[in-house]
Parts: structure tokens; C-alpha cells; sequence
């Protein structure tokens, strides 16, 4: 199963397309025409993203198509065809980041839904386990999963030729206006439980992965782009402006996986980037070794023909982009070979992190290395660097997503910059109270371990909208992972935010016997120096409560009807007591529930509805004295669990751990 990370907010916007996370908000077009309207046309972005994950260093997908469905009906309105080669898209680099693909015209009018659309043939999906996943993860670590042992739920066509369409209903209708920028942003939920389901045997070879996108992929609308971290970008230079503001780049995209040496995917499609004419551009020649802070082109410009690009950029209100920095080589593997990933290992003087492959790369510090945090809502801010130094290690923990510039020439890499682009930290959840909260993360390599007391932001501090009302928020937010939507902020009438969640995370499960309590666990991607909450060092913005996984289990007491809130209890190995688990049968609310049955070698995910009496039935019938059960869910104070998801394993294999 996957590992207890959390998913937050991602991001998709205008301007510029992107791939399978969406754009930004949706406006509030006087246009009340249903779906298309003519030849007017407005501009949206394409995106992709992803959640945190510590088992993969690869989920690589293939996006063929994106299309929206007007509101009324009509025909879909194609909004993005992947180029030819198809290019692979590595999720797990995507984590809260967006990754610019183009950007469209579509027709102004009204639209309720997406139909996006992956590849689904052998190779098209690839899967490559970390270097050190979480105990328990099924797979061998840094090891590539075979195509024959991946089985991609829902896969639609002939053989060659298999896809699998994702419908997408939006949480409200999105207005193109014409001739403005708008966007849509689609949120895919890597932790999701469902969405990469083992079901392993007794060697790491037999065990088969189900990959299972439907559950994972909603809409989420964005209110500010300005707030979006983008991925580093790679183009080929194509010109620089008359009055040298800005480049045009023909946007490429590196082998997935990666080749060695690194080769570039071309496309026809071009991207305009600014200068940073307020706060100055960082410009490195990574053949000459050197850099300059530039605001605009003029003196770069002729150095540019035949060169390869890596740009830091970041969004202006008007859907422009600006680069933070650039660097530039006349070698695509060049600009390329700077270790981007999830860090592993924070040392005395050295950073462990995982390359696309799934090997750890370990990058020296020294005095000179500058360290950036990655804050586009604050382009001052976003330019300079925090920290310069091997003391600048203490900030970072393991789990931080980052981009390293090194020198390709010196071995071992030395890091020149380090781009923090997410600050996540994730743990069990203690010590809540009204100033501050603690996590701690415990790793199988021990020295990764840690304990931070996170301060919430100050409650001036702005943080966003809310997803159901586009009332802007101040101060600390949280969410159960289930319901993105359903935030406890201050825009709410009735939510005390602070209060809240400390009476939501007071709760605990204990299994007795060597096994013990199940905590409650959570995440926050962290911001710096919120000024009137922790003027250095690290604040959460907002909290997602995760829901715990606990271990394979058997039913002690069969599925009981109550309502619209069932339930069951389990015994795990180990434990001394049977635990309850609540089930919500609650539409919009109800426990996702999972039937994997293995027969034949053939994995099946078929989902339960509950708010169902077919689905209850279902439920009934096979939920029985010692039927295998995984369950994630969140502890209550009345020793419960109240569960997010369960399956229930059927057919003539069983699952082996």
C-alpha cells in the first residue's frame, strides 16, 4: 500500500498549459452562455501535479488528451493533444509543483467536467520504488517494477492502442471569458490508498501493482496564481525581444525515464519568459561557470544561440511568467544533471537525494552554497537566498523537495544552489495547543528521525480562499485528507480553527499487546518567517489530518447496519484487542470502500458504494469473521477508528503480508 503521506493543495493556471493538475480560478464572467460561444476565445493553462510520496521516485504517466465538457452538453472541447513522441511526466517530481505545458485557446462559455486521458498500454506506466521506502512498502527499494507486473485499472481499446479516460466533475462550473486568461485546476492524489494498491506474495517479483487513477484525480479551484510553485522548466533558446524583456524558449522535456547522458524531448510548443526587472533574474553559464543577477537580456543575449535553458519561474497576476533563475548550457545533459528530487538524508555536509531513478545522489555543501525557498506570492523574497552554508542543513529534514545546481564536472557534485520547493513535514501529531503543535517522524534509518514544534501562522496572515465560498482566508487552516473542500478556517461561521484541532487531534486507538497505539498522524508543506508567528524558522499554513494505515487485519465481528454510520471490529497480529472501526454511510461524506480480489493471477478493484443497499449488501456478504481487511483511518477519542477507506481482499489468493 502507500505510504501515509497527505495531499494539499495543487495548482493549475492561465496563461500557460500545464499537465494533469489544472488551472486557477475560475471567473465570474458576466457570459452565461452554456458551454462554447463562437469563435470568441479566452486562455486557459494545462497542468500536472502530484502528492509526496516516500515509496516511489518514479510514477511516470503518459497524458494523451484533455477535454472539457461544456455545461448543457455539446461536443467536449479539446484543450490539450500530447506531442509526438509522447513524453513520460514523472509525478512523484510534481510534488505541490505545476508543470507548464502550453498554452490553449478554448472557446469562451461555461464548462462542468474534464475527461482527461492517460495511456494505459504496457510501458506506459512506469514505476520505480525510492531508494528507502517506508516499512512495509511491498516492492524491493530503487528497483524498477516490471510492465508484466503492472495491471492498470480501467484500461479501455485494443492492445497498442489502451487508454484510460478520467471524467472529472468540477466542484462548480468554470466561465472562460473571452480574451482573458482563466484556468482550471485538477488535483491528483498520489497517497490517495487506492491508487497504487499492491498485492504482494512471498517474493517482491510476484507481487502485482494495481494501478487504479480514477479516485485519484478531482477538481480543486485555485485563487491566485501568483501563489503557484512551477517545476523548473527546460527549452531550447529560440529569440530574445526587440527591447530585450524577455526570451522565447521552444519548451523540451527530459527522457522518462532518464538516459545517460540525458537527451531532450523537443516540442512545438513556445513559451515567452520575463526578466525580473524589480528584483533581478540570477543568469548562470553553467560552460563558462559563472553568474550575474541580470534585469533583462541585453547583456546574455548573444551568448544564448544553441543553448538549452533550466528556468526557476514564477506567475505574475497576469498570467506572465518571470524567471527567479536561469541556467543556460550549450548541452541539454548539462543543465539537466542537477539532482531533483525528494531529499533522503540531511548530513553534517551533505544533502542524499533521490534522482528519477530511484538512486539516492549525494550532493556535498559547502560555505559557499546558497540556499532559496521557493515563495512566488513574495518575488522578493522568492529571488534571494535565505541561507548560505553548511549550517543552512539544519533547516532541512528528510521528505523536503528539492532542485540542486552542481557542478557536473566535479565528482562528488558540489551544490552551488539548493531550491526548497516544498518544506513538508509529516509525523505524529502531539503537544497540540494554541500557540504551536509537534510532529515527529520516525524513518528506518534512524538518523532521518525527527521532532519539530510547528507554529501556526498568525492569524493575520493570509492563506488563500476557501475551496467552497472564495472567501479569503487568514490564519491556520485544517482538513481530514477525505474532504479537501471541507475546510475548518476562519471564514466559516462557527469553526475555531486552533481549537479545533486540537480537539480533533486529542485522539487514540491502542491495539495493546506489541503493537500498541495507533496516533493520529498529519502534514503541513511549511512557510519561513511568517513575522508575527516564528520569525526564523518554519510555520504551518494549514494541516492535513492522514488517515493512519493500519496493519493487514481480520474481521473479528461482522459489518453492522446503524444508520448511516456501520461498523465493524479487527484483530491485527500482535495486538491483544479487538478495535471498532466506524464506517459513514453519509453521501459526500461516506467511507470509500475497496473489493481487491486476486484470482488467476488477475488483480480486480471493484469500489462499494455504501450509501447504497446494493453496496451494504455487498459489504453483508463478504465482510465475515477473518476476512482479510486494510484500513486507513483516523483515531477518536472514544478508542475508534474512523475510517477513510477499507478493502477487503477476495479470491483465491491471498495477500502475504
Amino acid at each position: 500500500m502507500n505510504s501515509r503521506g497527505t495531499r494539499a493543495l495543487m495548482g493549475f493556471v492561465a496563461a500557460l498549459a500545464i499537465i494533469i493538475s489544472g488551472c486557477g480560478n475560475s471567473s465570474n464572467s458576466s457570459n452565461s452562455s452554456n458551454g462554447s460561444s463562437g469563435s470568441q476565445t479566452g486562455q486557459m493553462s494545462m497542468m500536472v501535479s502530484d502528492d509526496p510520496m516516500n515509496d516511489w521516485a518514479e510514477i511516470g504517466v503518459k497524458v494523451l488528451s484533455i477535454s472539457l465538457t461544456p455545461q448543457g452538453g455539446g461536443t467536449p472541447v479539446v484543450v490539450y493533444t500530447a506531442p509526438t513522441p509522447v513524453n513520460m511526466i514523472n509525478l512523484v517530481e510534481l510534488d505541490q509543483l505545476a508543470d507548464i505545458l502550453d498554452s490553449v485557446s478554448v472557446p469562451a462559455g461555461t464548462y462542468t467536467g474534464a475527461t482527461v486521458t492517460l495511456g494505459a498500454n504496457p510501458g506506459d506506466v512506469a514505476l520505480t520504488a525510492s531508494s528507502d521506502p517506508d516499512t512495509g512498502f511491498a516492492g524491493t527499494a530503487g528497483a524498477s517494477v516490471s510492465s508484466s507486473q503492472i495491471q492498470i485499472v480501467g484500461a479501455t481499446g485494443t492492445a497498442g492502442s489502451l487508454t484510460v479516460p478520467l471524467n472529472v466533475t468540477f466542484v462548480s462550473p468554470v466561465t472562460i471569458t473571452a480574451n482573458q486568461d482563466s484556468g482550471i485546476d485538477f488535483e491528483f492524489n498520489l497517497s490517495h490508498p487506492a491508487f497504487i494498491v499492491a498485492h504482494p506474495q512471498m517474493t517482491a517479483s510476484q507481487t502485482l501493482w494495481a494501478v487504479n487513477f480514477s479516485p485519484a484525480l478531482r477538481h480543486h479551484p485555485i485563487f491566485d496564481i501568483t501563489r503557484l510553485v512551477l517545476r523548473h522548466l527546460y527549452g531550447s533558446f529560440v529569440s530574445v525581444s526587440s527591447d530585450n524583456t524577455s526570451i522565447t524558449v521552444n519548451r523540451v522535456f527530459p527522457v522518462e525515464p532518464p538516459t545517460n547522458p540525458e537527451t531532450d524531448v523537443p516540442s512545438s510548443r513556445n513559451l515567452t519568459i520575463l526578466a525580473d526587472k524589480a528584483n533581478g533574474t540570477l543568469f548562470y553559464d553553467m560552460d563558462a561557470h559563472t553568474h550575474s543577477t541580470i534585469m533583462d537580456f541585453s547583456s546574455v543575449a548573444s551568448d544564448l544561440n544553441n543553448k538549452f535553458l533550466r528556468i526557476a519561474a514564477r506567475f505574475q497576476a497576469d498570467g506572465s511568467l518571470v524567471a527567479v533563475r536561469i541556467w543556460v548550457s550549450s548541452s541539454f545533459n548539462t543543465v539537466w544533471l542537477s539532482p531533483e528530487g525528494h531529499v533522503r538524508h540531511v548530513l553534517s555536509s551533505s544533502l542524499v537525494v533521490d534522482n528519477e531513478d530511484g538512486v539516492p545522489v549525494t550532493v556535498n555543501v559547502d560555505g559557499n552554497t546558497q540556499f532559496f525557498f521557493r515563495t512566488p506570492a513574495n518575488p522578493s523574497a522568492d529571488a534571494k537566498s535565505f541561507c548560505t552554508g553548511t549550517a543552512c542543513l539544519s533547516d532541512l529534514v528528510r521528505g523536503f523537495k528539492v532542485h540542486v545546481t552542481a557542478d557536473p564536472l566535479q565528482n562528488p557534485l558540489l551544490a552551488q544552489t539548493v531550491d526548497i520547493e516544498i518544506a513538508r513535514f509529516d509525523g505524529v501529531i502531539s503537544s497540540p495547543g494554541m500557540a504551536s503543535f509537534v510532529y515527529t517522524r520516525n524513518f528506518v534509518d534512524f538518523h532521518d528521525d525527527y521532532t519539530e514544534t510547528m507554529p501556526y501562522i498568525s492569524s493575520g496572515t493570509p492563506n488563500g480562499n476557501d475551496p467552497q465560498s472564495g472567501k479569503p482566508i487568514t490564519g491556520f487552516k485544517w482538513w481530514n485528507f477525505a474532504f479537501p473542500t471541507l475546510q475548518d478556517n476562519n471564514t466559516i461561521q462557527g469553526d475555531n480553527p486552533v481549537p479545533d484541532f486540537i480537539s480533533a487531534t486529542g485522539g487514540s486507538v491502542n491495539f495493546g499487546g506489541s503493537v500498541g497505539a495507533m496516533p493520529v498522524v498529519g502534514a503541513s508543506f511549511a512557510t519561513r518567517n511568517d513575522p508575527a508567528a516564528n520569525t526564523q524558522g518554519w510555520a504551518a499554513p494549514w494541516t492535513v489530518l492522514a488517515p493512519t494505515p493500519v496493519l493487514l487485519a481480520k474481521v473479528a465481528t461482522g459489518w453492522v447496519q446503524n444508520g448511516t454510520s456501520d461498523s465493524f471490529t479487527m484483530t491485527v497480529t500482535g495486538g491483544a484487542n479487538q478495535v471498532t472501526v466506524d464506517a459513514s454511510a453519509v453521501p459526500g461524506s461516506a467511507t470509500l470502500v475497496y473489493q481487491v480480489d486476486r484470482t488467476n493471477g488477475i488483480v480486480t478493484i471493484s469500489p462499494v458504494d455504501l450509501t447504497t443497499p446494493a453496496g451494504q449488501n455487498t459489504v453483508q456478504t463478504n465482510l465475515t469473521v477473518n476476512t482479510l481487511v486494510k484500513v486507513f483511518g483516523v483515531p477518536q477519542s472514544n478508542g475508534t477508528i474512523k475510517a477513510y477507506v477499507f478493502f477487503y481482499f477476495t479470491g483465491t489468493t491471498m495477500p502475504a503480508s
